[in-house]
């Protein structure tokens, strides 16, 4: 089944431009030029990925982004035309996967949706056996389904906070740098910087540590990195 992307900017002559381009790779393409009708569309429809304008007419992408994961986990790629490293980084805090900077190279652009896309496909089942969750105490997460669970209650995980709990529960006990975190879950060409790591770690923690200030599960190795315990 293709892929269905939304693309949202204020810009008619750049969002066909991406459609196009989209369309290209066999991917179904919905449009919207302002956040209110970017929310709508979101709240009723399946989206894959959806790729948001930052500044937009009636309600801002940062908002837009904020409002839609209330209710989903759907990737979603940030789009800027500032270059200030705290706009970037804002985005991520609202809970988006990624962010890229006006003017972009559109080759740059597909490639960095491929590969969030191959990230959020479930994996093929195989013939071995294999383990559908993992549990330490009182967190939990299914991995065919992609949720987690503490003491029981779903936690709405963005498709990035999962591929980092479950990197981290996979491996309790390895600390992982910052950069090995950006090359293992983001991608070796993914061109932000270690900032994106400690922004997903501290709102996950926010979302499974009784008391993300004393974590119990995400641990920090000071001057190294982060470990699961």
């Amino acid at each position: 089944m293709a892929n269905r992307v939304l693309v949202v900017d204020d810009e008619k002559l750049i969002v066909k431009g991406i459609k196009f381009s989209l369309e290209q790779e066999e991917m179904d393409v919905d449009v919207a030029y302002d956040g209110e009708e970017a929310f709508e569309l979101a709240k009723n429809n399946e989206y894959s990925l959806i790729l948001l304008d930052v500044m937009l007419p009636k309600i801002d992408g940062l908002e837009v982004c904020r409002m839609i994961r209330e209710f989903s986990n759907v990737p979603i790629i940030m789009v800027t035309a500032k270059g200030e490293d705290m706009d970037k980084i804002m985005g991520l805090e609202y809970g988006a996967d990624d962010y890229i900077t006006k003017p972009f190279n559109i080759l740059e652009l597909k490639a960095r949706i491929k590969a969030i896309l191959r990230r959020s496909v479930k994996t093929v089942a195989s013939s071995a056996p294999k383990v559908n969750s993992i549990k330490s105490r009182e967190l939990e997460i299914d991995l065919e389904s992609r949720r987690c669970f503490v003491d029981g209650v779903e936690k709405n995980l963005t498709a990035k906070e999962f591929d980092l709990i479950e990197l981290f529960m996979k491996n309790p006990g390895k600390v992982y740098s910052r950069e090995n975190l950006l090359r293992t879950v983001w991608g070796a060409d993914y061109p932000g910087d270690a900032r994106a790591v400690d922004v997903h770690v501290r709102r996950l923690r926010e979302k499974i540590e009784p008391v993300p200030g004393e974590p119990k599960y995400i641990h920090t190795k000071w001057g190294v990195g982060y470990y699961f315990q």
